[in-house]
C-alpha cells in the first residue's frame, strides 16, 4: 500500500484504479514494443513465448489436480481453461515459428528443360 501513496503523490489512490493505470501503460508498451521487432527477430521472440507457455501450463495442471483432489471446482475450471489456452498458444506458436524459418529456406529452382528440336 505504501508503494502506491509513494507513486500517487502521497494522495490516496484506489488500488483498482491504480493498477487499471499499470495495466493501461503496459497494453501501450507491449503495442509499441511488439510492432518494431524485425522480422529476423520474430522466431527468437516466439521460441521464448513457447518456453513461457510452457511453464504456465504447468501451473494450470496443478491448478487442476488441486481442484480434483479436494480443491475447489473453481480452480478446477479455470485450471481446464487455463490448460486449453495454453496448448492453443503453444502449439499455434510452433506454427508460426515453422512458417517463419520455411521463409528463410533457399528455394529450389526447377531443372532446365530440354529444348526440343
Amino acid at each position: 500500500m505504501g508503494f502506491m501513496l509513494i507513486m500517487a503523490g502521497g494522495a490516496a489512490v484506489s488500488p483498482i484504479v491504480f493498477q487499471l493505470a499499470i495495466f493501461v501503460m503496459a497494453i501501450f508498451v507491449g503495442y509499441y514494443v511488439v510492432w518494431s521487432v524485425t522480422p529476423a527477430l520474430h522466431t527468437p521472440l516466439m521460441a521464448v513465448t513457447n518456453a513461457i507457455s510452457s511453464v504456465i501450463i504447468v501451473g494450470a495442471i496443478v491448478a487442476v489436480a488441486a481442484g480434483t483432489k479436494g480443491g475447489s471446482a473453481i480452480s478446477t475450471w479455470t485450471g481446464a481453461i487455463a490448460v486449453a489456452l495454453c496448448a492453443v498458444n503453444i502449439f499455434g506458436g510452433f506454427l508460426v515459428t515453422q512458417r517463419m524459418l520455411a521463409m528463410y529456406k533457399k528455394k529450389e529452382k526447377p531443372a532446365p528443360k530440354a529444348e526440343a528440336k
